[in-house]
């Protein structure tokens, strides 16, 4: 299973609603992440998507996506961090240096595995 660290709680995040997206005035924020990302060979590896909540996650669970690729369609549950065989982190979110774990300032928000069709992977 990835490193997921369940003793924490959770930081709170938006809902979808209140979340504010990316518009013009993050130009100079996403031109400064795309020039590192870049710099160190992660521009075609990482990109952005807006952290916010539909539902509470407690700290001992985490979000699991799979997908239906005859379907087209995504689809993304709660299981229990130490008892799902998901086990490839696919986002992750940056911690406050005073939530920062032990191993790293981020923490695994979503996971999947390519056993179970994560995207980009046909059905076997």
């Amino acid at each position: 299973m990835a490193d997921i660290n369940v003793s924490a709680p959770r930081i709170s995040l938006p809902g979808f609603e209140e979340a504010e997206a990316l518009g013009p005035q993050d130009a100079e924020f996403v031109r400064d992440l795309a020039a590192v990302l870049a710099k160190h060979g992660n521009l075609n590896r990482f990109g952005l998507c807006l952290l916010h909540d539909h539902f509470p996650i407690a700290a001992d669970e985490v979000l699991v996506e799979t997908n239906d690729p005859r379907t087209r369609t995504l689809h993304a549950h709660v299981e229990k961090a130490d008892g799902t065989r998901h086990t490839k982190a696919s986002q992750w979110r940056f911690l406050p240096h005073t939530e920062a774990a032990e191993g790293g300032r981020y923490e695994v928000i979503q996971l999947c595995t390519p056993l179970d069709l994560c995207p980009g992977r046909a059905a076997e």
